[in-house]
């Protein structure tokens, strides 16, 4: 059967021979309007910048990034401190503990990030970008004055190979943004395409700029996972200067830096010389930068913010301390329980810890009263869903995870327990004692116990003093009760390797968060990445509404739908009790030396020490 058209007047007929003939043409036409379509897309508007949701917030033509004083002097030298160890100056691998300092000072990306947006990038290496509405791909238009320290041109090769290297041999956060790219080409004109798998992941593209761009003449791809100690080659503002491998780096400015003059740069590396040096612990790290040896060092203990500000050089004028306002969500730091592990593979048991908890007595008791308890992965934000009852786009995306989130979660009346501060917990002691019970434990001869006889006891592993104390606090609570708990701590590269392999029964960890979380929520909370080593999976979380979550919170375009998603994720991690949520600072505390001076403002990250100066003679 087929159409026949008279005049203005549409027949029916049976002419089969014209509706194969039409059918035809209509699928031909099709193609060609498809084939049209991706040549649409394969010349779009250069752009000179991206953001993940919305337009980025500076123009075309912006001189500098807001925060920075344009006109800083150059010169002088800034020593940094570092805690632990360094044997690799590799900083992309999986072995190895890379020195601090060579992703952002020898390494460039094709974009840059302003820290005054949730998540823009403008043109570094790439001038400029190319993509389409549904960032189904990405050209990077490669700047030809981009050089590497040692002459040689950064080109679409270069672009090539590292994305090659590092989708395959990364680091895992590497290999998962990276392998999201199913084809990758050289465009004429110096420039790079970059096809994504499926639609929807609107942050690939953002990611992708991110990545480091290595020169393909200096790295062997035979050998490009071994550690090293030769000295890298970047096309960034620095190049090593010296390296006493475990103790110190040295970064000097590279003269010939051929980005110095982009307005994503100005005002920004302003030091000739950038040092890293390292220290065992916390406590002779704070005693170098009391005796000047550091001439900045940002503080998360209260006890020691306090003793800075009553030193003399404060006094006298020769140190400043400052607090500074932060924009960004306040990170998860916790207790994380590793949940491969019995007895941290029942619910109930990790429950019961979290009653047991005494956050009021430790904070007053150990850090001056100066932490805020942290309630949401995505703390001091929109973001968090604490304290508000779930929208209607959150209930629709946990509907079919009903039985996996806690009612109270959902109408966001959950709150963690609260104590008198007396150090007694005597309550929260007996709702744990409840849930333990419930989970077949009970008390024998001052034991906690399985009903197979199994002792209830674990391991915390430390990589500092302030964490052991913290952790020994908590340790006196559990053996009032009959549970069993050893700190240990280890050296840095013993802590590492472990923390790489899963070896732990709980640890100290801490999650960063921004206000535009995407991809790394994959390797923090997949259910994919909790077998594999380095991520940050550290609790082990296999949740099918953590990971439906991530995939809502990547594919949503507009904003209120992403913040929608994030909650959704924040409700889901909260009811699945992975970890003991510790405390946070209200604002950041940062004590320098009087002879560097800070940017004119802080970023919505807070302070960044690429914007500060050394004052002149």
């Amino acid at each position: 059967m087929g159409w026949r058209v008279a005049g203005r007047r549409i027949t029916r007929t049976r002419t089969t021979h014209l509706s194969v003939w039409t059918g035809a043409c209509t699928l031909f036409l099709a193609l060609l309007a498809l084939v049209a379509l991706d040549a649409g897309r394969a010349s779009a508007e250069p752009q000179h910048g991206i953001a993940m949701h919305g337009a980025p917030a500076l123009p075309a033509d912006f001189s500098y990034l807001p925060y920075v004083n344009p006109d800083a002097p150059k010169g002088g030298r800034i020593v940094l401190g570092q805690h632990g160890s360094f044997d690799n100056l590799t900083p992309f691998i999986v072995r190895g503990v890379a020195a601090a300092g060579l992703r952002d000072y020898v390494y460039e990306s094709l974009l840059g990030r302003s820290l005054d947006e949730p998540f823009s990038l403008y043109g570094l290496i790439a001038k400029s970008i190319e993509t389409n509405r549904d960032r189904s791909y990405i050209v990077f238009n490669i700047d030809p004055r981009a050089r590497f320290s040692d002459g040689q041109p950064v080109t679409p090769e270069d672009v090539l190979f590292s994305w090659e290297q590092l989708k395959d041999k990364g680091l895992p956060f590497m290999r998962a943004h990276y392998r999201t790219v199913s084809k990758a080409t050289i465009q004429p004109g110096n420039a790079v395409r970059f096809d994504f798998e499926g639609h929807g992941n609107r942050e690939a593209p953002l990611l992708l700029g991110l990545m480091p761009i290595l020169p393909k003449h200096r790295f062997d791809a035979e050998t490009f996972e071994q550690t090293s100690l030769e000295v890298p080659i970047g096309s960034g503002p620095y190049i090593v200067g010296s390296v006493e491998a475990g103790r110190s780096i040295t970064y000097r400015r590279n003269p010939d830096w051929w980005g110095r003059d982009l307005p994503i740069n100005r005002g920004r590396f302003n030091f000739d010389e950038v040092r890293f040096d390292y220290y065992r612990d916390a406590t002779a790290l704070f005693e170098a930068f009391k005796s000047g040896q550091i001439s900045l060092r940002p503080e998360e203990d209260p006890a020691r913010w306090a003793e800075g500000r009553a030193l003399l050089a404060v006094a006298e004028g020769r140190m400043k301390i400052a607090e500074f306002d932060v924009g960004v969500p306040a990170g998860m730091a916790a207790f994380a329980f590793n949940t491969r592990r019995w007895p941290f593979n029942d619910a109930r048991v990790r429950q019961a810890l979290i009653q047991m908890f005494d956050f009021e007595w430790i904070n007053s008791n150990l850090y001056h009263g100066g932490f805020t308890r942290t309630q949401s992965y995505f703390e001091r934000s929109a973001l968090a869903s604490t304290g508000r009852p779930a929208d209607a786009r959150e209930r629709a995306l946990l509907a079919p995870f009903a039985g996996l989130i806690k009612p109270d979660v959902l109408e966001g009346t959950w709150r963690l327990p609260v104590s008198d501060g007396s150090g007694h917990n005597r309550e929260n002691l007996s709702r744990g004692i409840a849930l333990l019970k419930e989970a077949g434990f009970s008390l024998q001869k001052g034991r906690m116990q399985a009903a197979d006889g199994r002792p209830l006891n674990f391991e915390i592993l430390a990589a500092t003093r302030a964490q052991e104390r913290l952790m020994l606090s908590f340790t006196n609570t559990l053996k009032r009760i009959g549970i069993d708990v050893r700190v240990r701590q280890v050296d840095s590269s013993q802590y590492q390797e472990r923390l790489r392999t899963f070896d732990f029964d709980m640890i100290q960890a801490q999650w960063s968060a921004s206000l535009s979380p995407g991809n790394e929520q994959v390797n923090r909370w997949g259910s994919a990445a909790a077998d594999i080593e380095r991520s940050l999976n550290y609790p082990g979380v296999k949740n099918p509404a953590v990971d439906a979550m991530i995939e809502a919170l990547l594919k949503a375009e507009e904003r209120e739908d992403f913040e929608a998603a994030v909650r959704a994720l924040d409700r889901a991690l909260i009811s699945g009790d992975y970890v003991i949520p510790l405390f946070h600072a209200r604002r950041q505390w940062v004590g320098y030396w009087a002879y560097i001076e800070p940017a004119p403002r802080p970023t919505l990250f807070g302070f960044n020490v690429d914007t500060w100066w050394h004052k002149p003679q």
